[in-house]
């Protein structure tokens, strides 16, 4: 086998690796990735849509979607998108940082079946989820919705209450009812495992030795009350303290965010902690920016792990993570309401979880391999 061909097989794999990574790829990006140009690129995308590997669509490719590997891909053909017009209306409580992955993957797999999208911006708050939802419903287009509703606060029952009555199917997206709603149907929903996210976070800093950790949470996030769970599972199961968590948010642009930090800062020299995880992107980046000013190393003092990892790569030093896997989410969730309008109620009910995964970078292993050990009080970090 010639080089040039051997190659053109690596480079193929890599785009079928950021593929499966993401859900789907655009040709600019990957010839930025990759070190090519657009154009072979578009090749490769060719050559692997015609193996039923992939979908083309306008610009990128998606992965096959379920309904088309069990169509004309199972006879040796192309893929091809469903011939159905439907058009979905999906509602998300914000049109930057964490969604526009999660529509991203909605919109390239219903390009890649033949579907439309209608997408409405909404708030944290169940009055404009139901203003948004009610004018997509009273605009008698879409066949389904999917929804992101504000399921935090007073009124959630009433609010999943409404939401199952509504006169077309719904499945709601990164959002989770209880396992038994007294609805009409039961609801169904697709999500990130972030609890799982977490442990995967407190599983590698444990291998690598430390013992003594600390979580920070985003202050009002939804995605809060799921890596508390899985921090307090994870800790239960390793033998470890998990009595240090933080809720408050500690980003750059929070008013009063530097006296904040110093007070977590502190109880970390009181604790004697090693690494700590702390959600989202943003003030992970604050804190680090604040330990660098009080001179504390990271990883060699102080071992990070961010969750969300949106901009965890431009902290210095970069950022590891837990990247959930949001793309594959709103794939996921538009495959799921397509089967719903073509199969009806024959299909059994379905609620998913995702895995995210663990991108490990320089904030949570040092250059030489070294295991953390607890240090003594006298002797602790920073101190």
């Amino acid at each position: 086998m010639g080089d040039d061909r051997l190659f053109a097989l690596q480079r193929r794999e890599r785009v079928m690796e950021e593929l499966r990574r993401h859900g789907a790829v655009r040709v600019r990006d990957l010839a930025k990735v990759l070190g090519v140009s657009e154009l072979t690129i578009r090749r490769d995308i060719g050559t692997l849509a015609g193996c039923g590997l992939l979908t083309k669509v306008h610009g990128g490719a998606t992965l096959p979607t379920a309904l088309e590997r069990g169509g004309t891909a199972a006879a040796g053909r192309r893929p091809r998108p469903a011939a159905t017009a439907f058009t979905i209306g999906m509602v998300v409580p914000s049109l930057d940082f964490y969604w526009p992955p999660i529509v991203g993957g909605a919109r390239a797999a219903a390009a890649a079946l033949g579907v439309q999208i209608q997408l409405r911006g909404s708030s944290y708050d169940q009055a404009e989820d139901r203003r948004q939802i009610s004018r997509l419903i009273a605009a008698q287009q879409v066949q389904g919705l999917l929804l992101a509703p504000n399921l935090e606060g007073d009124g959630v029952d009433e609010m999943i209450d409404w939401i199952g009555n509504l006169p077309v199917p719904t499945i709601l997206v990164e959002r989770q009812t209880p396992d038994w709603t007294p609805t009409p149907r039961q609801l169904e929903w697709v999500r990130s495992d972030h609890a799982l996210g977490l442990e995967m976070a407190v599983r590698h800093l444990y291998e690598h030795g430390h013992r003594r950790m600390g979580l920070v949470l985003s202050k009002g996030s939804p995605t809060s009350a799921h890596l508390s769970v899985g921090w307090q599972r994870v800790c239960a199961e390793l033998g470890l303290r998990a009595e240090f968590v933080v809720r408050e948010t500690v980003a750059l642009n929070v008013p009063g965010h530097r006296e904040i930090i110093s007070r977590i800062l502190a109880r970390c020299r009181r604790h004697r902690t090693t690494a700590l995880i702390v959600h989202s992107d943003p003030d992970a980046i604050s804190i680090a920016q604040y330990l660098a000013e009080q001179g504390v190393t990271i990883p060699g003092d102080m071992a990070m792990v961010s969750y969300d990892d949106e901009v965890a790569q431009l902290a210095e030093p970069a950022m590891t993570a837990v990247r959930p896997p949001k793309g594959r989410v709103g794939r996921v969730a538009v495959d799921m309401m397509v089967s719903r309008l073509i199969e009806g109620k024959r299909r059994p009910a379905q609620r998913v979880l995702i895995l995210p995964e663990l991108v490990i970078r320089n904030s949570s292993v040092t250059s030489s391999g070294q295991i953390w050990t607890t240090p003594a009080a006298d002797t602790a970090p920073y101190g």
